[in-house]
């Protein structure tokens, strides 16, 4: 193991050594509300892009809401001229993980990059949460538009299949296990559909020909409604297989894009720790609970994919004391004894970097310890029972960014709606 002190976004060469070899840099967070492990994971980002050449950051967030934001930092006709623009009309609570001054500034920073860039050079921002079904079907039916009435049909049965639970799609689940309920015959149709037109220019359908960003864009929408389908009837089952639905979508959605991209594009992955630290690491596997990081291993090689952890002791946080609830600004307490948290405190400076892939490491590196994680959802008296995953950090992460010392990040206005119910570790 290599430690170094954190100043500045020039500290981060060990890094970028570690990233040199990875076609897929996953860069995590301990809370969705931190404003640290934001501007830190914004500063890596810019050094990854301009020095190593990544094409896209894909994040925990919607396909539809991060689609307008991709719109904006290419500099797309029809996008906003501002990121900061996209990022308050996002409305799926909680707003605050992408709708943030953090986000805004990196985004914003982002489309000035592109603009001195041929369009075809220029690095995509994509979302690759599967929650956003009624918003998906809304993009699904201003793409087909009138022209092609064999996937407007099947667009049109899955529509009419849903409609009765309104925008409350949990409800499609309880219903599925009630009652016998499902759409899955109507959205696996409308898939095979928008997948076909995708592989076409457009011109086979009679309407005019469509660009291959639109196609890609309306083959995932349609993505997603299969997923949110197969997840909204998992989660009302209870277990882990909804967690894994989820995970395996965000999975499959950054292998699309890298596809997508071509050959040699390099991706950085914007989610938290619970999803980027590989699950085999944690109680998670136990739970039959996998990840993305742990899937992007297993798919590109381990050596191929390099899975960057953050973590703090104290400080303060964005998040919610229940579902749905407005955000409020929270104490976090120092962290448990005896958890790597508590550890990291005794030994290294206010801000550190661990390169865990390299040299020797303590024995205690290879053996579970409680590692903090903190979702939208957080009460601070709960420390004492909850919010911590035990953990084999070594072999979680392949580096490890500690701020001891974190602060709450900053909202932007948005208007917040119910999101959905997401799976242990809550809101993560």
């Amino acid at each position: 193991m290599q430690v170094h002190r954190l100043g500045g976004p020039g500290d981060f060469d060990p890094l970028l050594g570690l990233a040199s070899r990875a076609r897929v840099v996953m860069l995590g967070e301990a809370s969705h509300g931190g404003y640290d492990y934001y501007r830190l994971r914004e500063q890596l980002t810019r050094r990854l892009i301009v020095e190593c050449g990544f094409n896209f950051v894909a994040v925990e967030g919607d396909w539809p809401d991060c689609d307008r934001v991709h719109q904006s930092v290419i500099s797309a006709p029809g996008g906003d001229s501002d990121p900061q623009l996209a990022l308050e009309r996002f409305e799926r609570w909680p707003t605050w993980m992408w709708a943030n001054a953090e986000v805004a500034r990196f985004c914003r920073w982002l489309r000035a990059w592109n603009l001195e860039r041929p369009e075809s050079d220029r690095v995509g921002f994509h979302g690759l949460d599967v929650y956003s079904l009624w918003e998906s079907m809304h993009a699904i039916f201003e793409y087909l538009g009138d022209d092609d009435q064999e996937a407007l049909a099947a667009a049109r049965e899955a529509y009419r299949c849903f409609e009765p639970y309104g925008q409350q799609v949990e409800e499609y689940g309880l219903a599925s296990r009630f009652v016998s309920a499902s759409c899955e015959d109507e959205v696996v149709r409308l898939l095979g559909a928008i997948r076909a037109r995708a592989t076409t220019d457009g011109a086979a359908t009679g309407g005019e020909p469509t660009s291959g960003a639109d196609r890609f864009a309306a083959w995932q929408n349609a993505e997603v409604v299969a997923g949110a389908e197969r997840y909204y009837r998992a989660m009302v089952a209870g277990g882990p297989q909804s967690w894994n639905i989820r995970d395996i979508h965000m999975a499959d959605t950054l292998d699309r894009l890298l596809d997508r991209y071509g050959p040699d594009t390099r991706a950085v992955v914007w989610a938290h720790n619970t999803h980027i630290g590989d699950a085999r690491a944690t109680d998670m596997a136990d739970a039959g609970m996998i990840n993305i990081g742990q899937l992007a291993r297993e798919r590109h090689g381990a050596e191929a994919v390099a899975l960057i952890g953050f973590g703090g002791y104290q400080g303060s946080v964005v998040a919610a004391p229940r579902w749905g609830a407005p955000a409020e600004i929270m104490t976090v307490p120092p962290a448990r004894p005896g958890s790597i948290e508590e550890r990291l405190h005794r030994m290294l400076p206010e801000r550190a970097l661990l390169v865990l892939a390299h040299g020797d490491r303590p024995a205690w590196l290879n053996e579970p310890a409680e590692h903090r994680a903190i979702g939208v959802v957080y009460d601070p008296s709960f420390e004492e029972w909850g919010n911590y995953v035990p953990t084999r950090l070594a072999e979680r992460y392949d580096g490890f960014i500690w701020c001891d010392q974190t602060t709450a990040l900053h909202e932007l206005p948005a208007n917040a709606e119910p999101g959905e119910l997401e799976t242990y570790p809550a809101g993560t």
